[in-house]
């Protein structure tokens, strides 16, 4: 398949001082959780996403469930972050975590290839060296592997909130009234940022004893959603409760 594309860092938006104040600035943290982002190496010798399209036979060689081995629920989560208008105007950090317990930070400047073909290589590239750096930035990383627990990178008094269709339910905006802070620029006047846990598996749910600081699974909709579409409707509500169009 060859090395993905270098990827670049998107220009930054010129705003006003008190938006551009890193500071007050309240961030939106996301934790995609228990994505299956593993590599296997081909009879070519080189190394791929495990996936249930390309590896099914491998998968049951291995007697392992070829329909849990989705990375492209992860890539899609991801697009659905990064092209958020909440992320293009700064108020969003997101992490990944994946089944195996490995811990990614995401820039939040990066920009997610497109193709699925494309994630994939940039997903081995970074596995295998734990950083992506930009090509056009004087080396900054773009996703880079971190230490574990994830909560030592959470600011001490984070609300944190688990995703299920078996949460207590609230539309979009209501979430955002109820659990975001009223103003986007309040984290210098110590108001605690707000986290959500959400699963980038195929199957399973989020298991409150991986995540003991979560103080309440909720949730977005009557019906079960894609993890990109429960996405785009949470950060909907954010962006109408902020004004950010």
């Amino acid at each position: 398949t060859g090395a993905p594309p270098p990827l670049e860092l998107a220009p930054a938006k010129a705003t006003d001082s008190k938006k551009n104040n890193s500071k007050s600035k309240q961030k939106i943290i996301v934790l995609l959780d228990l994505a299956k982002l593993e590599t296997v190496k081909t009879r070519r010798g080189t190394f791929e996403l495990l996936n249930c399209d390309d590896h099914r036979d491998l998968c049951r060689k291995h007697k392992k469930n070829p329909a849990e081995y989705r990375p492209d629920i992860c890539h899609q989560e991801l697009l659905a972050l990064i092209d958020s208008p909440l992320n293009k105007a700064g108020h969003l950090q997101v992490y990944i975590k994946t089944q195996k317990n490995v811990l990614i930070e995401v820039h939040p400047s990066i920009r997610i290839p497109r193709t699925y073909k494309r994630f994939s290589g940039l997903i081995v590239q970074l596995l295998h060296k734990m950083k992506i750096k930009a090509s056009n930035d004087g080396g900054t990383a773009l996703m880079k592997v971190i230490k574990n627990p994830f909560s030592q990178y959470l600011p001490a008094g984070t609300h944190c909130y688990g995703m299920s269709c078996k949460g207590t339910l609230y539309s979009p905006y209501a979430l955002a009234r109820a659990l975001v802070p009223e103003d986007p620029y309040s984290l210098a006047d110590g108001v605690p940022p707000v986290c959500f846990v959400i699963g980038a598996m195929a199957t399973g749910s989020i298991d409150h004893n991986d995540h003991p600081y979560i103080e309440k699974m909720i949730s977005i909709s009557d019906y079960p959603l894609s993890g990109a579409a429960a996405i785009a409707r949470i950060l909907s509500g954010i962006e109408q409760h902020w004004g950010i169009v």
